[in-house]
């Protein structure tokens, strides 16, 4: 882009202040998830009785929206995303309740709610707002301010875990805790609290495997293949040893044809056999370079907010993202969860959209060298 140094308009300024390279890997993430959905989806629209570019069709038309509205959300000043945030939470909160009253269940969950042929997820919209006020009330405490930081971020986190809980969904609550527990941390959290959460954590672990039967299902089946139905995990991992370090050829996979979410949780086994393994290394060289750059950039910061929100949104990024190729490969037991900005999946799209604004938002080069 031709822009000049003194361009002192907003996009101007916005350009010159923000990440590019951290856009730019964003950008290439989603050309990938294109392209891999383009190959994925159809056989999968198919199986359903819809038309072959069903899901790319859908997938496509959100994501131009969603690139606009990262866009439109790093052009944002720290206190408006501070009130996007606020903004964001409530009505997710709100949202988390209303799917426990007429939300719609998939699989024995009630994650989704519908409004007028449109489906959400609230709990992704969730956690990015989440990692935002927590950060704000960490920071107002620690730096003196005259309000209970600490107790309205635990009391915010409780709130927004337990409705998680209700539908369940497991996994989500442990993202959500991640990103709590790593703000509280950096905020200042005593070592003997430290040791305190970590073992209420692991204690939550063993109880979740008591408590909810698809978790105690999913573990079982990770600990033990042939105690219940894998038939996902193998399909991926029959991919991933025909794709080969080269891979079969773009179309010219097989596994995708009787895989049902490899459009979706399981698309990085259609990247393994069609692409191989050099393409797999740069989805997740992509991945870690958003998050080492995010924290490079915040390394010298010399705003708490900043900081706390910047890790809050990166631990989301990374984990999820982790978690979701580490299931595909069987290194953990399963978990649906999209891979950011490659899976199908509209409330995922448009909820990492809003988060990666706010990461490129306060993460922009301020005046004086700061960030």
């Amino acid at each position: 882009m031709s822009i000049a140094r003194n361009d002192t308009s907003i996009l101007g300024r916005w350009w010159w202040e923000v990440d590019r390279w951290t856009l730019f890997a964003i950008l290439a993430l989603c050309g990938i998830g294109v392209v891999l959905t383009l190959s994925a989806s159809p056989s999968v629209a198919e199986r359903i009785g819809a038309d072959s570019m069903h899901f790319v069709r859908k997938q496509v038309t959100l994501l131009l929206p969603a690139l606009c509205i990262m866009i439109g959300v790093s052009l944002l000043e720290l206190r408006n995303i501070r009130r996007l945030a606020i903004v964001l939470v409530g009505v997710s909160i709100v949202l988390l309740m209303g799917t426990l009253v007429f939300g719609t269940e998939i699989k024995g969950a009630t994650r989704w709610v519908s409004f007028g042929g449109v489906t959400i997820q609230p709990s992704e919209f969730a956690k990015p707002a989440f990692a935002v006020v927590a950060a704000s009330f960490f920071s107002a405490s620690r730096l003196g301010e005259d309000i209970p930081g600490y107790t309205m971020s635990t009391a915010l986190y409780f709130v927004i875990v337990t409705l998680l809980l209700l539908q369940p969904d497991v996994g989500q609550s442990i993202i959500l805790s991640a990103i709590w527990f790593v703000q509280f941390f950096l905020a200042g959290l005593p070592m003997m609290l430290v040791i305190v959460m970590a073992l209420a954590g692991v204690m939550s672990l063993v109880g979740a495997y008591f408590i909810f039967p698809h978790v105690q299902s999913r573990i079982d089946r990770f600990l033990d293949p042939a105690s219940g139905d894998s038939y996902q995990i193998d399909r991926a991992m029959d991919a991933f040893m025909n794709g080969g370090i080269l891979g079969t050829g773009p179309g010219e996979g097989t596994v995708k044809n009787t895989l049902p979410d490899g459009h979706a949780d399981f698309i990085l086994a259609v990247a393994g056999e069609e692409f191989g393994l050099i393409l797999c290394l740069i989805i997740v060289l992509l991945y870690a370079f958003v998050v080492l750059r995010g924290f490079t950039r915040v390394l010298n910061s010399n705003n708490l907010f900043v900081v706390l929100a910047a890790t809050g949104l990166l631990v989301q990024f990374g984990l999820q993202a982790l978690v979701n190729m580490a299931s595909t490969l069987s290194l953990i037991p399963t978990k649906g969860m999209t891979l950011p900005f490659i899976s199908y999946g509209g409330s995922s799209l448009i909820a990492l959209a809003i988060g990666m604004g706010m990461l490129l938002a306060v993460t922009r080069s301020r005046p004086g060298g700061t960030v």
